[in-house]
């Protein structure tokens, strides 16, 4: 596991790039999926501390992960989400799914 995974108990941590975008969706969504097969992960916590951009293949790994932690019975959640951010979260619709926490619980 590199540095973007990390698992702490039944919480697998991603931590964002700088930017979420299609050139690294792909690879964070197929290594995300293995994890959760692999570990007992119960919830997936995206770390949003280095990250300042983030597009529409950005949000569909998120509602990805999303949806397949909803059928394991498992939850989403963002911490260290930025304005900028955070405005995509609103205007996608994503803060209506996943909680954004300000700081870690």
């Amino acid at each position: 596991m590199n540095q973007i995974f990390q698992i702490e108990g039944e919480t697998l941590r991603i931590m964002v790039p700088k930017d979420l975008d299609h050139h690294n969706c792909i690879s964070i969504r197929e290594m995300a999926d293995s994890i959760m097969m692999q570990e007992n992960v119960r919830e997936i916590l995206f770390d949003f501390q280095n990250t300042e951009f983030m597009d529409s293949s950005g949000i569909g790994v998120i509602v990805g992960r999303y949806k397949n932690m909803k059928c394991l019975g498992g939850t989403v959640a963002a911490i260290h989400v930025n304005q900028r951010i955070k405005k995509i979260f609103l205007l996608s619709g994503l803060s209506k799914m996943i909680m954004i926490y300000e700081q870690e619980a």
